[in-house]
C-alpha cells in the first residue's frame, strides 16, 4: 500500500568489508523520552502513593516527631513504653549514631501509630451518615450530633491539602442491607404498579425466598462484604457491562454537548487544538494527583477511585466477555477525519504541545487529500456492535501485522478525536438542530466514533465540541467533571486570537501526523465490517432523540417552592408519563455511591405511593390547590428520602441484584429474584450534574455551563430522559426512544413534560394566592 511505511530505531548489516550500525536518532529520541517520562511519573505515583498512605497525617510531620523522640532520649527523659532502649537493645552497639537511630525508629512507630489512629478515627466519622438526612430548608436548625461531627470531620480532614486519592484510604465500605429492610422497601416500591391480585402475588414471592435461600445467599453476600472493598462493583462491571454482548452505540454509550450559548471560535482546528491541549493538562493533574478531590458540603469526599481510567482506557470485546484495559502511559492520540486514521504526537521535548502547534497537526490532516483503504472508512463500525462478532473478527483480522499494530495505536492512545465534516449547530428558533447535535454525538454516522475508548472527543466543522463516552470504566459525573472542567477553563482563559485561531507562536515544527495503514482488502473483514456497518444504520436510525429546551423557569421557582430541584423534575415526569402512556411504570434514577469506597451507583424508584396519590390528584378536576400541594409535599419528601437512602447504602436494587449473582454462581433458582431482575424501566431518567469543579462561576460567566447529556433508551417500549438544571430559568431534558415503538414519541413526551411543568408553576402560584386570600379575611376579622 501507498500508504503503508516502516520505521525502526536502528538496523545493521554485515559485509566483507565488516559491519554496518545504522539508526534513526528521532526515533531513538522518541523512545529515550518516553521511557524516563515513565520513570518520572513511577517516582511521582510513589511518592504521592506514600502521602496517601498516611493522610490525613502530614508527611513532613514524622520529622517532628523523630525529633521528640530525640530531644526526650538525650535529655534523659524515656521515650513512652522505653521503646529506644529496646531499639538500641537490638542495634549492634551504643554509640551516638545507633542511639539517633534508635530514636528514628522509636519516633517512626510512634508516628505511623498516629497517622493509622487519626485514619482510622477519620474512617468511622465518615461512616455516619446522620447528616444526609438533616433538613435544610431554610430556617432549619443542624442538630447538635451533627454540628460535633461536622467540627470533628473539619479538624481531621482539611487541616492538611488532599491530594486526589487522599481520601481512599479513610472512605467506609458499601454497608450490606438486611434482606428484611429490602424486601420492605422492594413491596413499597412496587403498590402503585400493581394491581390488588398482583401485589398479593408479589408479596407471596417475596416471603417465600425471604423464608427460603435468601439467608443462604445473604451469608454469601455478608462474607464477600468482609472481604472485598466493594461487594457490588465488581460484579457490576462484569455482568451489567463486559458481560453485555449487544452493541455499545447507543445502548451503552452516552454523550455529553458544549456549552451552546457561548461559541469561543468556528474555526475547526483551532477548538480541536485547544481541547485537545487542556484535555492533556486535566490528564497531568489527574495523574500528578493535584486535582482537588470533590467534598459534599465542601466536608464529605467523595470516592475518586474511577478517575484512574478516564484516559489511555479501553473496552477490549471479548468471545465471552469484554475487559477493561489501562495503559500506564501514552503519548499520543488517535485523529479520524473521512474514515482515515492518524496518529498524532502530543509531547515534545518533554513537554505537552502548545494549542498553536497542535492547530499545525490539525491543519494538517483537513488539508490532506488521503483517501480511506479499503475498509478502512467503515472500521469503526465493528465498535458499535455486536460484541462477540467483534472479538471473533479482532482474534483473526487484527492479531497481526499491521492491523495489529494500528489497532493498539488506536486502543493505547490518549482518547480518540474526531473531526466531523458536518456542523453543529443550535438555534433556539429551530429546535431540530439541537437535536441534531445530539445525535451526531450519540451514534454518529456508526462509524466515526471509536466507541470502545473511554471517550471519543467530537469537534464540528464550526468549532463546536462534545463527546462520546464508553460506560463501563466510569460514571457519567465523573466525565461530566472532565467536560466541565474543559467548558470553564475556555471562559476563564483567553485561548484564542481575535481570528479565532490559537494563541502563541510555536516554538518548533511539530511532528507530522503518521497515517495508520490497515490490510483489509480480504472477505473475511469487508464481511464483517460491511455487516458491522448495516447493523449500525439499523440501530441509530430507529433512535428518536429530542433535547426539550425549557426556559420559561428553572431552580429559582423550584427554590421558592421550597422543593428540591430533583424531587420537583422526578414528579413532573411522573406526571407526564401517567398522561403520555395512561399508567405508571417502574422508573429508574441514577444515585451515586461515592460516598463509600469503589462506590458507582444505586437506583432511585422515583415512582412511590405518595408520587402516584399526586398524579393522580392532578388529573382529578375535584382535588383542590390546597390538597395537591400537599400531596406533592409528601411525594418529594418520599423522594428525597429514597435517594438520601440510596446514597447511604441502603437501595433496593443493587442488592437484589447481587443475591441474584450469587443465586446463579449456586445454581439455584428464585422466581423471586427472577422476576425483579426482568421487570423493564420503562422511563430510565438520570441528572446530569454540574458545579464540580471551582473555576465555573456562573454568575460572571452565566452562558458557559454546559447543555448536559443523554443517552438512548433502556426499553424498547420505553423512554431514557437526561435532564440537566442549567441555571436558576433554564432546564435541558434530553428524551429518547425508538421510532419503531408505536406508543412512544419523544416530541409527545416532551410536550407532556412541558405541561407538567407548566401545570405545577401554576399550582403553586394558585396555592399562593389561596394562602394570601386566607390570610386577608383572617386579617380583615382581626380588624
Amino acid at each position: 500500500m501507498a500508504e503503508a511505511h516502516s520505521a525502526v530505531a536502528f538496523s545493521f548489516s554485515i559485509t566483507h568489508e565488516g559491519w554496518h550500525l545504522n539508526y534513526d536518532r528521532e526515533v531513538l529520541n522518541l523512545v529515550w523520552e518516553s521511557g524516563l517520562r515513565s520513570w518520572k511519573k513511577r517516582l511521582a505515583r510513589f511518592r504521592t502513593g506514600v502521602r496517601n498512605g498516611v493522610y490525613p497525617a502530614h508527611l513532613q510531620s514524622l520529622w517532628l516527631v523523630i525529633a521528640v523522640a530525640m530531644a526526650l532520649h538525650f535529655t534523659q527523659r524515656h521515650v513512652p513504653f522505653n521503646l529506644v532502649g529496646k531499639f538500641s537493645a537490638l542495634l549492634p552497639g551504643d554509640t551516638v549514631g545507633y542511639q539517633v537511630t534508635a530514636c528514628g525508629l522509636a519516633g517512626l512507630f510512634f508516628w505511623l501509630c498516629i497517622c493509622y489512629t487519626m485514619r482510622y478515627s477519620l474512617k468511622l466519622l465518615l461512616m455516619y451518615k446522620g447528616w444526609m438526612y438533616e433538613k435544610r430548608a431554610p430556617g432549619s436548625k443542624v442538630s447538635l450530633p451533627t454540628r460535633l461531627w461536622a467540627l470533628c470531620v473539619k479538624v481531621l480532614a482539611t487541616w492538611n491539602k488532599p491530594g486526589l486519592y487522599s481520601f481512599q484510604g479513610s472512605l467506609p465500605r458499601l454497608p450490606l442491607p438486611g434482606v428484611q429492610e429490602t424486601m420492605s422497601r422492594y413491596l413499597r416500591s412496587v403498590r402503585p404498579l400493581l394491581d390488588d391480585a398482583n401485589y398479593s402475588r408479589m408479596e407471596r414471592l417475596a416471603k417465600e425466598f425471604q423464608a427460603g435461600i435468601a439467608p443462604k445467599l445473604q451469608r454469601y453476600l455478608t462474607l464477600k462484604s468482609w472481604w472485598s472493598t466493594n461487594y457490588v462493583s465488581d460484579w457490576w462491571e462484569e455482568y451489567v457491562y463486559l458481560r453485555g454482548r449487544g452493541a455499545l452505540m447507543v445502548n451503552s454509550n452516552f454523550y455529553g454537548i458544549d456549552a451552546i450559548f457561548t461559541q469561543p471560535t468556528t474555526i475547526q482546528s483551532a477548538r480541536a487544538a485547544s481541547v485537545i491541549n487542556m484535555l492533556l493538562q486535566f490528564r497531568r493533574i489527574v495523574e500528578r494527583q493535584e486535582l482537588e478531590p470533590i467534598l459534599v458540603q465542601g466536608l464529605v469526599p467523595l470516592c475518586s477511585w474511577q478517575y484512574e481510567r478516564i484516559f489511555n482506557t479501553v473496552r477490549v470485546p471479548g468471545v465471552e466477555t469484554d475487559k477493561i484495559v489501562h495503559y500506564q502511559d501514552s503519548n499520543h492520540i488517535v485523529v479520524l477525519y473521512r474514515g482515515c486514521y492518524y496518529k498524532v504526537v502530543i509531547y515534545h521535548n518533554g513537554r505537552i504541545l502548545r494549542p498553536c502547534e497542535l492547530q499545525i497537526q490539525i491543519e494538517e490532516i483537513l488539508n490532506s487529500s488521503d483517501k480511506p483503504q479499503a475498509g478502512e472508512e467503515l472500521l469503526a463500525s465493528l465498535t458499535a456492535g455486536d460484541r462477540t462478532k467483534w472479538a471473533k473478527i479482532r482474534e483473526s483480522v487484527f492479531a497481526k501485522g499491521v492491523n495489529k499494530t494500528s489497532l493498539h495505536l488506536i486502543e493505547s492512545a490518549a482518547f480518540v478525536l474526531s473531526l466531523d465534516t458536518l456542523p453543529f449547530e443550535f438555534d433556539m428558533a429551530h429546535p431540530e438542530k439541537l437535536d441534531q447535535f445530539g445525535r451526531y454525538l450519540l451514534h454518529g454516522n456508526g462509524h466515526d466514533r471509536w466507541f470502545d475508548k473511554s471517550f471519543t472527543v467530537c469537534v464540528g466543522s464550526n468549532g463546536r465540541i462534545g463527546f462520546n463516552s464508553e460506560h463501563t470504566w466510569a460514571d457519567a459525573p465523573v466525565m461530566a467533571h472532565v467536560w466541565e472542567n474543559i467548558v470553564a477553563e475556555e471562559q476563564v482563559q483567553k485561548r484564542y486570537d481575535e481570528n479565532g485561531n490559537t494563541l502563541g507562536i510555536p516554538e518548533f515544527e511539530p511532528p507530522k501526523p503518521k497515517r495508520l495503514a490497515f490490510d483489509l482488502d480480504n472477505p473475511v473483514a469487508l464481511d464483517a465490517i460491511q455487516e458491522a456497518h448495516l447493523g449500525a444504520q439499523q440501530l441509530l436510525n430507529d433512535v428518536d432523540l429530542r433535547i426539550f429546551v425549557h426556559d420559561a423557569y428553572g431552580k429559582g421557582l423550584m427554590k421558592k417552592c421550597r422543593l428540591s430541584p430533583d424531587a420537583f423534575l422526578q414528579m413532573a415526569l411522573q406526571l407526564a408519563y401517567y398522561r403520555d402512556a395512561g399508567k405508571f411504570s417502574l422508573t429508574y434514577e441514577a444515585s451515586m455511591t461515592r460516598l463509600f469506597r469503589e462506590g458507582r451507583t444505586e437506583t432511585v424508584r422515583p415512582c412511590t405511593i405518595e408520587s402516584s396519590a399526586w398524579v393522580k390528584a392532578m388529573n382529578d378536576s375535584s382535588v383542590g390547590a390546597e390538597e395537591r400541594v400537599k400531596l406533592l409535599n409528601e411525594a418529594c419528601e418520599r423522594h428525597q428520602l429514597g435517594y438520601q437512602d440510596a446514597m447511604c447504602g441502603n437501595g433496593i436494587d443493587r442488592h437484589l441484584f447481587c443475591l441474584y449473582v450469587v443465586s446463579k454462581y449456586l445454581e439455584v433458582d428464585s422466581p423471586f429474584l427472577k422476576e425483579v431482575l426482568s421487570e423493564p424501566w420503562r422511563l430510565s431518567t438520570s441528572q446530569t450534574p454540574h458545579g464540580q469543579t471551582a473555576k465555573m462561576d456562573l454568575k460572571k460567566h452565566p452562558n458557559c455551563i454546559s447543555a448536559g447529556g443523554g443517552f438512548g433508551p433502556v426499553a424498547d417500549d420505553g423512554y431514557g430522559v437526561s435532564y440537566i438544571v442549567a441555571g436558576e430559568d433554564l432546564i435541558f431534558f434530553h428524551i429518547s426512544s425508538k421510532k419503531t415503538c408505536g406508543s412512544t414519541s419523544s416530541e409527545r413526551f416532551a410536550q407532556q413534560i412541558a405541561r407538567a411543568l407548566d401545570d405545577m408553576k401554576q399550582l403553586f402560584e394558585q396555592h399562593r394566592a389561596l394562602q394570601a386570600q386566607k390570610k386577608g379575611v383572617t386579617n380583615g376579622t382581626a380588624k
